[in-house]
């Protein structure tokens, strides 16, 4: 193996910009950042979600995020800040640096990731089933 999962993470945390749970406690009413779920929807539905969250599943966000693919979606295109976070912070930091590489911009991600929100307990949002 080249480099493994840790290192990638570790690589990626040295160029992406991590915000720290306050931060992200603020950006929930801030209209020019949306705050971005990219964790599997099973995680959703058990779990819940950051309050207001769009949810963007993590194999498609290439994809959601580029203007020319048939599958762009318009959020993406805002100008807005995003804010992506997913179970720990490696997922959403992995995410980060793609998407950073990609362009989009301003963008961050949020340190520890849901479980440092649900362990600091801060508001949680239900998901239900489809």
């Amino acid at each position: 193996m080249k480099i493994s999962a840790d290192q990638m993470v570790e690589n990626a945390m040295a160029e992406i910009v991590t915000i720290d749970l306050e931060e992200a406690q603020k950006a929930i009413d801030d209209d020019n950042s949306v705050i971005v779920d990219i964790r599997d929807i099973r995680e959703l539905q058990r779990d819940g979600k950051i309050p207001g969250a769009f949810h963007a599943p993590r194999g498609m966000l290439e994809f959601w995020v580029d203007p020319d693919n048939e599958y762009h979606r318009d959020i993406f295109s805002s100008g807005k800040r995003f804010i992506f976070y997913c179970a720990k912070g490696a997922r959403s930091a992995l995410t980060t640096h793609t998407l950073q590489n990609m362009g989009l911009a301003p963008i961050c991600h949020i340190g520890g990731g849901f479980e440092a929100w649900r362990k600091a307990e801060l508001p949680i949002e239900n998901v239900e089933k489809k």
